[in-house]
């Protein structure tokens, strides 16, 4: 399927909005058997290239509120690290997330009970410095989840003016699916303008992020050099979401 950099469909009543900004593209490949056996019934894998992609993404949350009114202070800015992959349900693909980390404890508790998200809590930070982007996650809770890590230095390189197939694929993502605590699935759109893509290579990783999530960790030999981009970022709308199927 051909992935646009353009939302097909914007979200026109949005129940919320983002801002992510100082973002970092990281993927790896990955094979479809080995992504599909952390993903939920009902949910399969979106391939490109002739790979399942599983991305690390740091980002600065920024604003986040309801569309009209102020954003929310404090609570609604921190940085994040997410872990997720892509998929797809009855052709309408969707990014899946295995984990988020935050700094933010309130917002981890209420992202896990409302939106059945799988956030977490510790230590976090992610900074831009001149060129470079700097980046740590230390979890700390839920302790039902392995505990884990990420320290990340990118070097942030030329715009890209023409995004490849697979650049858009991993960046150009119109909705989310979750689970609801009965196992449902449920389906939430997403809108914004085009990312502004820039490359970007690594200085320094160490991350066991990837593997707690359940997935073998990457290395060269099996998964290639990972895919690396860095956005300086844009404001996001999110949509009600709904259950599906």
């Amino acid at each position: 399927m051909n992935y646009s950099e353009i939302c097909p469909q914007p979200v026109r009543r949005a129940v919320m909005k983002q801002g992510w900004y100082d973002l970092a593209y990281i993927h790896y490949r990955y094979s479809v058997e080995e992504v599909a056996r952390i993903l939920p019934d009902g949910l399969e894998v979106d391939v490109c290239d002739g790979s399942a992609w599983v991305g690390l993404i740091p980002f600065s949350m920024r604003g986040i509120g309801v569309p009209g009114l102020p954003a929310v202070p404090y609570l609604g800015s921190f940085p994040e690290v997410n872990v997720r992959t892509y998929v797809r349900r009855n052709g309408v693909p969707g990014v899946w997330f295995c984990s988020l980390d935050i700094n933010r404890l309130l917002p981890t508790i209420v992202a896990r009970t409302t939106y059945t998200l799988p956030y977490c809590f510790g230590r976090a930070s992610n900074k831009r410095v001149g060129d470079e982007l700097h980046t740590k996650v230390e979890r700390r809770w839920p302790r039902s989840v392995n505990a884990a890590h990420t320290n990340i230095r990118l070097r942030i390189g030329e715009h890209i003016a023409a995004p490849s197939p697979l650049e858009i694929f991993l960046s150009a993502r119109w909705g989310l699916y979750t689970t609801t605590r009965n196992g449902s699935l449920r389906y939430a759109p997403i809108s914004h303008e085009p990312w502004p893509l820039r490359r970007a290579e690594i200085i320094s990783l160490d991350d066991s992020l990837i593997e707690a999530a359940g997935l073998v960790a990457p290395n060269s030999t099996v998964n290639g050099e990972p895919n690396v981009m860095f956005s300086t970022g844009l404001t996001v709308r999110v949509g009600l979401p709904k259950r599906v199927g």
